[in-house]
């Protein structure tokens, strides 16, 4: 019996093939007679094209083929679907314009594909695409959400009457007002959660070929899901059964939600694939990937807090714009939704909240789920909600929170925005955090830094996010149009060796050493005797990939509903092998199966053996073999919670914010490797603070042209812009997954922002500073204190 590793912080068994360089990503790969594929782009940001000359392009050296929308549309290539769907407030499903793969009479954002050249080599079709001639006529851009909804704005489609996918709703409006009207005292704040452009290292890439004796595609490419991108591409772009069609996503070099969507590129080159007869390859460049890849956030709200004279929270009332960009992208439409104002009760216990949310198209690359996915934007407006009450009411900021906490008896909590959480102790993670971050020694501090000039603050943000997305059948009431379950398949060699295979898909989240630490605890083997398959849909059974911290929660659970199966079948092998009833034979949940009351005994492996090798097998009653296939489709979300504390000191002369320390204390439920969870959390938390004082996109309000399109104008935050983090965890075990786990994923990226602007703000207060629009730029924070004398 192995010794458990659960709780361990067991080294990446991944890593090691990386840091040599022996990763496999999907630019690695090369088929024999591969060609290599070109996309021109819109360089336009609204425009018609009134005619498209591909001559040149066709006669240059090399070229075997180019293609346009027109050719697609001939051979019946359907539109990029959406995956969600979202009913508005008047019971209307949300307009869905078509999204063509390749550009059809009009282009609606700079870097929309308009054409694809494929060539024998990369140069070859690069320069054949600068000849193809597209005769544009330029229309009127629109890039703002709000001013895209306003009278008269240019139609980004010209089919649909304005610019407004939907209206939706959340929480009883009525009683949510009449709160408002008696309320003591009404907080209000008008917020920008700005576009942010995802940077994973590795860009996306596809390779497609075709096979004409199977007449099957298959597709490498960069993806979280493969089994949704395989769906959605065979069903409704290419009509072509599932079962010719295989997706294989090899190692994958970051996403953070950027990869989960199917993209008109991988289509496009499946499709060429067969009209060409050779396999067909594509990398994006970095600029491609600024213009084209899916962006993230980029709402506008305007909240309200109503209070009594104690500082009780009594409603809240949301007010949100978000910006959908030019087509819907995969998961678009739930993210200002479903995935927002569901998480807008925070951890509080505030008796009511409504939410409206105007969704709109504009001429901008689309937007969808970037790490956290509606939950920072939720927690964004919640948190710099909450410190603002507390300055208006003389209140601490830390008093605030815990006077509106939810108490831990009051688990399991129905919101009024639909969620019910099943557990959770948010003043265990406040007081940890608080206590980690030397609170009590602030105010020192700040005498201190006040002596150099400087202004320091401290500022808090006690964030709740909802991972997993479940159940299905509630997804599918609220829009989802595939199931968010997940499979696991758990497969036992004749010698003890397994493989399990998981829908779920790791491009950074160490699913190869976490899942393996579950399998071989189960089982009581050695991490090493198990290995982890994902990412290809030939030998998978099924997945919905990797997304919303859902893979050990959900991906993680399929897999012991598998060992359960596993399990079940060896106890009875074992009985025959004891000669014992099967309800004599005792499991010890580490891979011993034991008579009771005796000290007769048999090893997982021993049994395994005997499964392929059946000389002492009960064949009369159980087929040979030992492998089982489970689904898992949650109950419910779990709910991941923390406290992040921020302090920083600010420059009056300059502007410049730095971060001197950064607290998160989270509850994850039950951690499988502590060291895994840690570097996710400073992921995160990194990632949070580039939003808050580095990061934002930025579009020309009248030509719609990207101009933050590279990282001369586009700012991550690098090393020496962060501090050493200080992190903790407090954990409460999720009461309906069999791993008690919840996700840790996003936990930092939803957290931080507020922590680091509610700090700024905190530090600049006594100047008459309320407010700075993220990203806390220094020039951004010297206008303000300027402003503000």
């Amino acid at each position: 019996m192995s010794q458990s590793s659960i709780g361990e912080p067991v080294l990446r068994r991944e890593d090691e093939r990386f840091l040599r360089g022996q990763g496999h990503y999907t630019d690695d790969l090369h088929f024999p007679g591969e060609t290599h594929a070109c996309f021109l782009r819109s360089p336009h940001a609204h425009a018609r094209i009134r005619g498209i000359d591909t001559t040149a392009a066709k006669r240059a050296e090399g070229v075997l083929a180019v293609y346009t929308g027109d050719d697609l549309a001939a051979d019946g290539v359907g539109g990029i679907p959406c995956g969600w769907q979202i009913t508005d407030i008047n019971g209307e499903p949300m307009k869905e314009p078509l999204h063509p793969a390749l550009a059809q009479g009009k282009v609606r954002y700079v870097g929309d594909t308009v054409a694809v050249v494929i060539a024998e080599g990369f140069w070859q079709a690069k320069d054949a695409a600068e000849l193809i001639d597209v005769d544009y006529e330029p229309l009127e851009a629109v890039v703002s959400p709000t001013r895209a909804l306003a009278d008269g704005a240019p139609r980004v489609h010209d089919e649909l009457a304005d610019n407004c996918c939907y209206v939706w709703e959340i929480g009883d409006r009525g009683a949510v007002d009449s709160a408002f009207e008696s309320a003591h005292h009404v907080t209000t704040v008008a917020l920008t959660n700005n576009r942010l452009i995802p940077n994973a290292i590795e860009p996306r890439a596809a390779i497609a070929m075709y096979s004409p004796g199977e007449a099957r595609y298959t597709l490498y490419t960069t993806s979280q899901n493969p089994h949704v991108t395989r769906l959605l591409m065979s069903a409704f772009v290419l009509n072509v059964p599932e079962h010719k069609v295989r997706v294989v996503a090899p190692d994958v070099g970051g996403g953070f939600g950027s990869k989960i969507f199917h993209y008109a590129e991988e289509a496009v080159l499946t499709w060429a694939s067969h009209k060409v007869g050779r396999p067909v390859r594509w990398t994006a460049e970095r600029s491609e990937s600024f213009t084209s890849d899916a962006h993230g956030r980029d709402h506008v709200t305007r909240a309200e807090m109503a209070l009594d004279e104690q500082g009780n929270f009594l409603a809240m009332r949301t007010r949100t714009t978000a910006n959908l960009g030019a087509y819907l992208s995969t998961f678009a439409p739930s993210v200002p939704t479903i995935l927002y104002a569901t998480l807008l009760a925070g951890q509080y216990r505030t008796p009511q909240i409504h939410c409206e949310v105007t969704a709109a198209f504009s001429n901008t690359a689309p937007v969808d789920a970037y790490r956290g996915a509606g939950r920072p934007e939720a927690t964004y407006v919640v948190e710099r909600l909450v410190s603002a009450c507390a300055r208006e009411m003389g209140i601490d900021q830390a008093e605030i929170r815990r006077r509106n906490f939810i108490p831990t008896d009051a688990f399991p909590y129905q919101t009024p925005v639909a969620l019910n959480y099943d557990v959770g102790d948010y003043e265990a993670t406040l007081d940890a955090a608080m206590a980690l971050a030397d609170v009590a020694g602030f105010e020192q501090r700040r005498a201190e830094a006040k002596t150099r000039g400087r202004h320091r603050g401290i500022g808090y943000s006690t964030y709740i996010e909802a991972c997993g997305l479940a159940p299905s059948n509630i997804a599918g009431a609220l829009g989802a149009r595939a199931g968010l379950f997940e499979a696991g398949e758990v497969r036992l060699h004749p010698t003890g060796k397994v493989t399990v295979f998981t829908g779920s898909h790791s491009h950074g989240q160490g699913h190869e050493t976490t899942f393996a630490q579950v399998v071989a605890d189960r089982l009581g083997l050695a991490i090493d005797d198990v290995e982890i398959v994902h990412g290809d849909t030939d030998r998978v059974p099924f997945g919905m990939g990797t997304y919303g911290s859902r893979s050990l929660a959900v991906g993680g659970s399929a897999i012991m509903r598998a060992l359960d199966k596993v399990i079940d079948k060896s106890r009875k092998i074992a009985a025959h092998m004891l000669e014992v009833d099967v309800a004599d034979v005792e499991y010890d949940d580490h891979g011993t199966f034991r008579v009771a009351g005796t000290d007769k005994t048999l090893s997982m492996p021993e049994v395994a053996f005997s499964a392929y090798v059946p000389h002492n097998y009960p064949l009369e009653t159980l087929e040979p073999g030992l492998d089982e296939t489970a689904f898992y489709d949650p109950t419910n979300f779990t709910y991941p919670a923390g406290s992040h504390i921020c302090e920083v000191e600010v420059d009056p002369d300059t502007g410049r914010v730095e971060i001197v320390n950064f607290t998160a204390v989270d509850d994850f439920g039950n951690v499988i490797n502590p060291m895994i969870v840690e570097g996710q959390v400073h992921g995160g938390v990194a990632q949070g603070i580039g939003q808050a004082l580095l990061e934002g996109c930025v579009y020309d309000e009248d030509s719609g042209q990207l101009i933050t399109g590279s990282y001369m104008d586009y700012t991550l935050p690098r090393a020496d812009d962060l501090p050493s983090f200080r992190v903790d965890t407090r954990n409460t075990p999720c009461t309906h997954n069999a791993l008690g786990v919840k996700g840790c994923g996003e936990a930092g990226a939803i957290g931080a922002p507020a922590a680091v602007v509610n700090a700024v703000i905190d530090a600049l207060a006594p100047l008459g500073v309320n407010d700075i629009a993220m990203p806390l730029t220094p020039v951004r924070v010297w206008q303000s204190i300027r402003q503000s004398a």
